[in-house]
């Protein structure tokens, strides 16, 4: 039995498209990013951080995304979504896997300031401004990259465009993306896929975001 603990809009998407590109039959089950069921004896049973996603899988629970693109993608090797080890394309994987964490934790910034804070006394314009352009330098590192190649990796599509891609998912609402077109086009290839629709069916209503876009404040 696998199972995914999910909040819409989370870093949890990357694993429930992940799982769908991997074709493995799952239990989904949905938490509330604002009702403090995440504070829970019961979830934080299963991630001591009382953050998702967590992971139900082979008699175990795994709670960080990147554990998780690992393990899923070593332990059914035979689907062919990462490099093995020894593989030339191994270190540039894993590199684009934790990447995906560093762009994960100036969303996570920018969500607290623009959102989850919403008392504007409480908010840091200064905080909002480093790190949308903090973000807008991640972007542009995968700009580069797909410049020339369609995926990140030169092999083709893998585990890191589900990881990176959830950083252009949520980012696009704190950056212009239209300042990286073949950023865009890429990920115009990535939500073709037939996994990343089905996860975006199944993935519920908007939770966190619910702008198209979050503008940084006007200079006063």
């Amino acid at each position: 039995m696998i199972r995914l603990h999910h909040v819409s809009q989370s870093r949890s998407f990357r694993i429930l498209w992940l799982l769908e590109e991997l074709g493995l039959d799952y239990d989904l089950r949905h938490w509330d990013f604002f009702d403090k069921s995440m504070r829970s004896p019961e979830f934080l049973a299963l991630s001591p951080a009382g953050r998702v996603p967590a992971l139900e899988i082979d008699g175990r629970v795994l709670f960080e995304s990147g554990a998780i693109t690992q393990y899923l993608c070593e332990t059914r090797p035979h689907i062919g979504l990462a490099p093995s080890v020894g593989d030339a394309g191994r270190a540039q994987f894993l590199e684009w896997v934790h990447f995906a964490e560093t762009m994960g934790s100036l969303l996570a910034n920018l969500t607290q300031h623009h959102i989850v804070l919403r008392d504007p006394s409480m908010r840091s314009e200064t905080v909002m401004r480093l790190e949308a352009k903090r973000l807008e330098k991640c972007l542009g590192v995968i700009e580069k990259t797909v410049t020339g190649q369609p995926f990140l990796l030169a092999s083709g599509f893998s585990a890191a465009d589900v990881a990176v891609s959830y950083g252009i998912v949520i980012g696009q609402r704190f950056v212009d993306l239209d300042k990286f077109p073949a950023t865009r086009a890429y990920f115009d290839r990535l939500s073709a896929r037939p996994a990343f629709k089905t996860a975006c069916a199944k993935e519920g209503p908007a939770s966190i975001y619910h702008e198209t876009f979050y503008p940084l404040p006007v200079a006063q």
